[in-house]
């Protein structure tokens, strides 16, 4: 008679609720729930209530002091002190553990179809099932535990990176980043079409690359060209006309900068000619009134004069003497009149003759200035005739860079698109690719050679422990028979580890197992090839038909079994012909007898 396994380790009481109820195959009881979860008991107490709880349930509701049981609670069966919950009051009930640990039960995952006990499940599938929903642990993205590996290679945004160029680690999803700032990263010249140039090195090979092109050295005035360096001199000599045009309208805006404050100097010079005017015209005044009263009374005084010296001195003459009233006015102006020093006169004569000078050379330079301002209005017409040419250039040049920068936003959205989709079809090439290796290298006569290059690296891969475990192709028994696979572990597996290769054969899920007989019951030899054809290493073995590696498989592919003490690492480290040109050869030969 069987004897009853052990249950799984008291360490495991109490660190979770009960089994989810979708796992029971069967009908379910309600003696199975447990009354504080209300999912199937797991590890069951029984207080002295009656009531069945958990392990991790009660442990919980106790934690804090004694509670009220709720089932009592709401089949109104409350009675102190036995419906009081706390720690002592409830004890193991092993005989319904027993029954809930025999119960049918089914994995919940979907496209799992593992089937067997509750107890089985506990132990061998609930956290392990391949199907099981886990979240990523960097991009919490949920995926199934079977597909954890792949996703973290390929798929994890999160997932680190090495550049291929500088070697320096960066995240997935920084990759476009990375490569605007990598100092390796390669560029191509625009001038010789040079490829693979460093960044770091990119701007020492532009200054000295005579292909490059460069801004005009006019540039500053207007010349908008870019020129190849060395046909710099061809287009200065070319375009020198324009150069100098645009020269002539940049010294022309100066120059009228400079002299925005000729309107104040006219406006200085034409006060200055007004008080020069005027000052002229009180100099005419004050001549002419000095000449107009100083010229009758001194030819009066002349007259007498002469007619006192001409007629001899005797008795007072009998002619008539002129009217008193005429005589009187005569008389009051000769007495009151002082004549002018003849220097007097000719100063201001001379000032006057200065004054109309000046004011001649005034009137000259104003003539000037105004031709001058005239000239000038001109020049500036003509400048804001260009200056609104060039306004409306630059409006239809701006309008032309927009819809530039909309073409270009668009074929950038359809170059990242178009990235994109050849990401996905290099990642579905790279799968084609490995199938087709995989079917290059299939088998179906149940007979299978597996070559192993490079070995050495791969050998200090796996004592790093980068890569411990290597699978080989998958090979058949028969074109619909048995899918199988080899497993090596370059550096030894459990018994084997660090001192034999260990080597294990593989039974795989495939599309035909339906058809075929199980558990697989094939002998199987397992051998490393002396390449010199002298002394093979070869091990060979009958599955366990009671092992689970050699029953139908519910995975892509059971637990290895094989040879941990395969063959010592010692024989492969001396001189030896089962390496050549760091190459091994293992055979693997499954017999078809029965088949």
């Amino acid at each position: 008679m069987a004897t009853q396994e052990p249950s799984p380790p008291s360490s495991m009481e109490s660190n979770k609720p009960g089994f989810p109820k979708k796992i029971l195959g069967n009908k379910l009881e309600d003696k199975h729930l447990c009354n504080c979860c209300h999912n199937i008991l797991r590890r069951p107490f029984q207080a002295q209530c009656g009531h069945r709880f958990c392990s991790y349930c009660f442990n919980r509701t106790v934690s804090n002091g004694p509670q009220k049981c709720n089932a009592c609670i709401k089949e109104d069966i409350f009675e102190e002190p036995t419906s009081i919950l706390k720690q002592g009051c409830a004890f193991p009930d092993n005989a319904v553990r027993r029954e809930v640990e025999n119960l049918l039960a089914v994995c919940i995952n979907e496209s799992c179809t593992w089937k067997g006990s509750i107890k089985e499940y506990e132990q061998n599938h609930e956290g392990k099932c391949e199907f099981m929903i886990i979240p990523c642990p960097s991009c919490k993205e949920r995926i199934r535990f079977n597909e954890q590996e792949r996703h973290n290679e390929r798929e994890c945004p999160e997932r680190t990176l090495n550049c291929k160029y500088c070697k320096e680690p960066f995240h997935f999803k920084n990759i476009k980043a990375h490569d605007e700032i990598c100092p390796k990263y390669p560029m191509i010249c625009e001038g010789c079409a040079k490829k693979k140039i460093p960044r770091e090195k990119y701007v020492d090979h532009i200054k000295f690359c005579s292909k490059f092109r460069t801004p005009c050295r006019f540039h500053v005035v207007g010349c908008d060209m870019s020129v190849e360096k060395e046909k710099i001199h061809d287009h200065e000599r070319a375009y020198a006309y324009e150069h100098l045009n645009l020269l002539l309208h940049y010294i022309m805006g100066m120059k009228v900068s400079m002299e925005g404050l000729q309107p104040q100097g006219l406006e200085i010079a034409g006060h200055k000619l007004v008080e020069l005017q005027q000052s002229l015209r009180e100099l005419e005044a004050r001549v002419s009134q000095l000449s107009t009263t100083s010229g009758p009374p001194v030819q009066g005084a002349a007259a007498s004069s002469s007619s006192s010296s001409s007629g001899p001195p005797g008795p007072p003459v009998s002619a008539p003497l002129p009217p008193p009233p005429t005589l009187a006015p005569t008389l009051s102006v000769s007495t009151s009149f002082t004549p002018l020093p003849s220097s007097v006169g000719a100063a201001l004569e001379l000032q006057l003759h200065s004054e109309k000078t000046k004011v001649a050379e005034l009137g000259r330079r104003c003539t000037e200035l105004e031709v001058k301002s005239g000239t000038f209005e001109n020049v500036v017409c003509v400048l804001n005739r260009e200056v609104e040419r060039f306004a409306t250039t630059m409006e239809a040049s701006n309008r032309q860079h927009k819809l530039d920068q909309d073409k270009i936003e668009a074929l950038s959205n359809k170059v990242r698109q178009l990235e994109r989709t050849v990401g996905l079809k290099d990642l579905t090439v790279a799968e084609m690719e490995g199938r087709l290796r995989e079917m290059s290298a299939t088998t179906f006569d149940g007979v299978f050679v597996w070559r192993i290059s490079d070995f050495a690296k791969k050998r200090q891969d796996a004592i790093a422990g980068r890569a411990p475990a290597m699978f080989s192709p998958a090979f058949y028994t028969s074109k619909y028979g048995y899918k199988m696979c080899l497993r090596i572990y370059l550096n030894g597996d459990g018994t084997g580890r660090g001192s034999h290769l260990s080597l294990f054969f593989v039974v795989m899920r495939g599309l035909s197992d339906a058809l075929l007989k199980w558990p697989f019951n094939q002998k199987v030899t397992l051998m490393l090839l002396d390449q010199s054809n002298r002394e093979h290493i070869i091990d060979a073995f009958r599955p366990d038909v009671t092992s689970s590696s050699f029953q139908r498989p519910v995975s892509e592919m059971n637990i290895a079994s094989g040879c941990p003490l395969f063959c010592p690492l010692s024989k492969l480290d001396t001189k030896n012909s089962y390496i050549r040109d760091d190459t091994i050869f293992i055979k693997a030969i499954v017999d078809l007898t029965g088949l």
